[in-house]
């Protein structure tokens, strides 16, 4: 039987595919989606997210287009003209992207640089799903926020944003696992994540080293903006990592000191690493809001880490988290995952969306 004949009679045609664009910025945000591979593995899907070393390794086994990185919180930093000189380059990458690939539907965790996308998207007439991160516990993100009147549909992740949104589907992700922590090397992993640089949190660690306070071998990735620390004793500085790498690093790490995105705290804690967060601050130029504080609190509360505000904090930090056993989270998008595969079910059958 050719492609184009009908089917037998008897038998149901076989139901088209959507087309599926996964839409996030670096780290966290596309980490999410990848968690969410069982909604988009059988669908035809390409990536749109940041030319990040996550985003590279992402490149090696699925169809990824980049655009530049951009966020509102750049303008706060006073720095205006970066920001709209990228917003520029994503609003012409990402029309060229959309225009070329038509997707059915865009799934997006945010941020910022993948905003185009989904606006063109949408003018095209894709249907939008947003999932607000799970690093918003108190209060939806801003992408969420202008993003969500494109919206087909909205998915958050803490109760007090369903507060917020009554319509939002509520699907929290966030358990800890039961289990003998894995063995662990005398390794201390700090890392800075796939964006940003951040020398407070990497000068920290190092004076830690320098003064004795850590007897273990340490690797730091620093990343590529801004001076390379000097050399110290005992410490392998790396600018860039695979991503495959670091999660070689993190089943080995015994510590892992890092910044407060998502991404890099989930990854440490499925590892079963003891965690130490220092997050990055607003009030020093370190980030575009205090997002990062809310969620190192927020994790801290719930004894899954350990927060260092300051380098002052680090030392008794590390030592908080040597005298307990580690704690082993991830997240479980089980109950998100059957939820989303019900969706497009639907909405490939042409029908209305169901409720969670």
């Amino acid at each position: 039987m050719s492609e184009t004949s009908p089917p037998a009679p008897g038998t149901r045609p076989p139901e088209k595919r959507l087309r599926l664009c996964l839409a996030a910025s670096g780290g966290g945000h596309v980490r999410q989606l990848l968690d969410l591979e069982p909604v988009w593995r059988n669908h035809d899907y390409f990536f749109v997210t940041e030319d990040t070393a996550l985003g590279e390794s992402l490149a090696a086994r699925h169809p990824v287009h980049f655009v530049a990185h951009f966020a509102l919180g750049q303008a706060r930093l006073g720095r205006t003209f970066t920001m709209l000189a990228s917003a520029a380059r994503a609003f012409f990458q990402s029309l060229r992207i959309i225009a070329a690939q038509r997707p059915d539907v865009v799934i997006s965790t945010g941020a910022g640089a993948v905003f185009w996308a989904v606006l063109f998207a949408r003018i095209m007439g894709a249907r939008f799903i947003l999932i607000d991160s799970f690093a918003r516990f108190d209060k939806p993100s801003k992408f969420a926020r202008i993003a969500r009147p494109l919206a087909s549909l909205t998915v958050v992740q803490s109760a007090p944003l369903k507060a917020i949104w009554p319509d939002a589907a509520l699907f929290d992700p966030l358990k800890v696992l039961d289990g003998t922590p894995p063995p662990k090397q005398p390794l201390l992993f700090a890392t800075v994540g796939a964006t940003l640089g951040f020398p407070r949190m990497i000068e920290a660690v190092l004076a830690l080293k320098a003064s004795g306070g850590l007897p273990e071998r340490v690797i730091a990735q620093v990343g590529t903006d801004g001076p390379r620390p000097a050399p110290v004793d005992g410490v392998e500085i790396v600018e860039t990592l695979d991503f495959d790498v670091v999660q070689s690093l993190l089943n080995d790490a015994a510590i892992v000191v890092c910044h407060g995105g998502t991404g890099s705290l989930i990854t440490a804690l499925r590892a079963g690493c003891r965690v130490i967060s220092m997050p990055r601050r607003f009030d020093l130029g370190e980030h575009y809001d205090d997002h990062q504080e809310e969620i190192t609190a927020a994790f801290a509360a719930r004894g899954y880490i350990e927060m260092a505000r300051d380098a002052a904090d680090l030392g008794p930090a590390i030592a908080r988290a040597r005298a307990k056993p580690p704690v082993i989270a991830t997240t479980d998008p089980v109950a998100l995952i059957a939820y989303l595969n019900a969706v497009l079910g639907k909405w490939q059958a042409g029908e209305s969306t169901p409720k969670p």
